[in-house]
């Protein structure tokens, strides 16, 4: 069962991830949480961006760190409405992120197991706890619906 602390997160993760669609990114949304505070939030943007690393995990790691002053980001959790891709994965590993909870999995570029599960690997310096599928149906439908219309 999904703690209900985290379904509140994504929920805002879900707002960030529509002003991201609204802004014609992909929409994806993250959020930045220390001790019951989001301290920091971030939408997809590489277009806008011109930036490919300008995912929304890319985004709140920056906000984060220039949030507390520090790229290690201890005691956090990231709350992304999509599974992170190998890039995100790994940054999140980098930045010390104690846990990511995220919504939809991505079978084609899911770094947290879909795909490779980059927070297993055997050599990292640092372990992120990671729970998947919460909110999972509102994360898929709002990229099963952006995509859809794409194709059109």
């Amino acid at each position: 069962m999904t703690p209900p602390r985290d379904a509140d997160y994504m929920l805002r993760a879900l707002e960030l991830a529509r002003a991201a669609e609204a802004a014609g990114e992909v929409p994806v949304g993250a959020v930045l949480v220390r001790k019951d505070a989001i301290i920091a939030s971030g939408a997809n943007r590489p277009i806008g961006a011109c930036d490919p690393t300008a995912h929304a995990e890319i985004e709140v790691l920056r906000a984060g760190a220039r949030a507390v002053g520090d790229y290690r980001l201890n005691g956090t959790t990231v709350y992304v409405t999509l599974e992170p891709c190998l890039m995100c994965a790994a940054a999140l590993v980098h930045a010390r992120v104690q846990r990511v909870v995220f919504g939809a999995f991505d079978p084609q570029a899911g770094g947290a197991g879909s795909l490779v599960d980059i927070f297993k690997l055997g050599a990292a310096n640092h372990r992120v706890d990671v729970y998947g599928g919460v909110l999972a149906a509102d994360c898929s439908a709002l990229l099963t619906d952006f995509f859809e219309r794409r194709r059109v």
